[in-house]
């Protein structure tokens, strides 16, 4: 991002450095120490401590196997807080009532706040057995659809970060408790790109989440749909993600319109 102002007269290169980095954070997928290094001309061991500290601060974390640097639990909380600028609660309401319609149950929209999940705004199904609306409430994001496609968007080392001990907190008795377990969960949720929580949650419910993605591609929210397990078999969990991918696809592109 090229900025025109004038170089303050104080300027701080090594603030200015780690800035630009947060930058290309923000704009790539992830970013290597070679690849920060030619971006800033600086030498690779000035861009690795800069990127060390970043991750020590919670704006970066760093992949273990390719060892590439990702947007960190901070950075991507940061950029939850701009939700508001983009007034993404207003343009969801009419995709969450589209969802209503087709699957005939309860949709929301979450984000991440640390571990758990907050509900922005719910649309009821008109179903006299449904699920509640949950605007305003927080739940266990390892718990929810919603909660489990937006951690399934993290690095592997920010999603250890929130969860730092074991066990994980129980909610109900499907609940994952055990790290491994939720990790390698995680992982086949950022394969096939939605979430599917049966009764961890709540008992008797059924959830299905799809993230909502910015410029980049990285989840800044989600859209779930719930209903009761008597309703929600595979064929209509199958319909549901469908309706949701959709829906989070022409959401995403309205939001920089």
């Amino acid at each position: 991002m090229k900025n025109e102002a004038p170089v303050p007269p104080y300027h701080i290169a090594s603030v200015d450095h780690a800035l630009r980095l947060l930058l290309l954070l923000q704009t790539k997928p992830s970013i290597r120490v070679a690849e920060a290094a030619n971006e800033l001309k600086v030498a690779r061991s000035t861009a690795h401590r800069l990127l060390a500290m970043l991750v020590y601060r919670g704006f970066a974390a760093q992949n273990a196997t390719t060892r590439a640097y990702h947007p960190g639990p901070v950075l991507i909380e940061v950029g939850m807080g701009a939700l508001s600028k983009l007034d993404v609660r207003r343009k969801a309401r009419p995709y969450l009532e589209r969802l209503v319609a087709t699957t005939g149950e309860t949709a929301s929209l979450q984000i991440l706040e640390g571990n758990h999940v907050r509900f922005v705004d719910s649309v009821e199904s008109t179903n006299a057995v449904r699920v509640a609306s949950r605007a305003g409430v927080s739940l266990p994001a390892h718990a929810s659809s919603g909660g489990k496609v937006l951690l399934a968007g993290m690095s592997l080392e920010a999603v250890q970060r929130l969860y730092p001990s074991e066990p994980v907190e129980q909610v109900t008795d499907p609940t994952r408790t055990d790290p491994a377990s939720l990790f390698e969960e995680l992982a086949e949720t950022r394969a096939q790109g939605y979430s599917v929580n049966h009764c961890e949650g709540e008992p008797g419910l059924v959830a299905v989440g799809v993230p909502l993605p910015d410029r980049t591609g990285t989840p800044i929210a989600s859209l779930t749909v719930a209903g009761p397990t008597a309703r929600m078999g595979p064929d209509e969990v199958d319909r549901a993600v469908e309706a949701l991918r959709e829906a989070a696809q022409e959401l995403g592109e309205s939001l920089y319109r």
